[in-house]
């Protein structure tokens, strides 16, 4: 299955002002059947190729959100990926629901240290 492309572009216009405002660059990258949306060389929040949004988030605050939102905990190969989680598109189907996943994803990454080049 691959990205949803109506998806796709709505997380490209909410990101459109996040990187900036922090003086980020903001990327898109295809990886994995899905889409992703770099900010400063991290990725933020993606399309899965598997449906919904794949969002980074504080691993430190992964478990509450999974317990306090639609949100799960994402696997990969049976293993939960820490700092990662999966909300379904039924979940996202406003823009403020969206929006509020976006900015988590933009604004946890924009503090990460910056990738190198090549990386």
């Amino acid at each position: 299955m691959a990205y949803d492309d109506e998806l796709a572009g709505r997380l490209r216009d909410l990101l459109a002002e996040e990187p900036a405002a922090a003086g980020l660059e903001l990327t898109e990258k295809r990886m994995f059947g899905g889409l992703g949306f770099m900010v400063g060389g991290h990725m933020a929040v993606a399309a899965s190729g598997q449906g919904g949004l794949m969002v980074r988030v504080d691993p430190a605050a992964g478990e509450q959100l999974a317990a306090t939102t639609p949100a799960y905990p994402m696997e990969m190969r049976g293993r939960t990926m820490s700092g990662w989680l999966r909300v379904d598109l039924a979940d996202l189907a406003t823009d403020e629901a969206l929006g509020a996943w976006v900015h988590r994803g933009a604004a946890y990454v924009a503090g990460l240290p910056p990738k190198s080049a090549g990386r």
